[in-house]
């Protein structure tokens, strides 16, 4: 069984979210429980209750829903990512979005008790879950108006911009779903932007 974190190292993912001291981290660090899975293998699957939050130590994975043909992308995460099926986490009601290891993985987790009796402990408990809702509600925010607003070369460019090596790690049909675009589109895409 792979040994927990230490309050150090769990201060050094979170202090991009929430800087504190190290105190706070020791109960964070004795509830966290390390998983691993292999590329392509199931975290948490379609219709079930998202146990866990989750931050990716390495790796990557990505949010799936069904359309009822095909498995359509709406988040893709890599290292020091916080991932889960948030909306299962927070009312502990199953939902149709599936999580999916792209690459092997490693995972801090920590399961929906824990957390909670960790944020009733204390007050600086509280403010680390209020900074890392903030924080995934500004992403998918984010991520919805760039999808209304951008046209699909913008939000490719800006995707490149900002993860410049999701190429190599992520496969293309992955990426044209988290963009909205078949494969074929955001190949023309890419095709049209190297030809400049």
């Amino acid at each position: 069984m792979p040994q927990n974190p230490s309050p150090e190292d769990v201060k050094k993912i979170f202090d991009s979210y929430y800087p504190s001291n190290t105190n706070i981290w020791d109960g964070f660090s004795e509830k966290i429980e390390v998983r691993k899975f292999k590329k392509s293998q199931i975290i948490k699957e379609y219709n079930q209750v998202e146990k866990f939050l989750n931050i990716i130590i390495k790796g990557s994975a990505g949010l799936f829903v069904w359309d009822g043909n095909r498995d359509i992308c709406i988040n893709l995460l890599y290292e020091r990512s916080f991932i889960s099926d948030y909306l299962s986490f927070l009312n502990q009601k199953p939902s149709i979005i599936k999580v999916e290891a792209l690459e092997d993985i490693v995972l801090w987790s920590i399961s929906h008790k824990d957390l909670n009796e960790l944020y009733s402990r204390s007050e600086a408990g509280l403010r680390v879950g209020k900074a890392v809702s903030e924080m995934l509600y500004i992403q998918k925010q984010q991520q919805q108006i760039d999808l209304l607003t951008l046209s699909p070369q913008d939000r490719y460019l800006k995707l490149i911009e900002s993860r410049p090596e999701i190429f190599q790690r992520t496969p293309l049909k992955v990426i044209a779903s988290y963009l909205g675009l078949t494969a074929e589109s955001l190949s023309r895409i890419r095709k049209r932007i190297n030809e400049k």
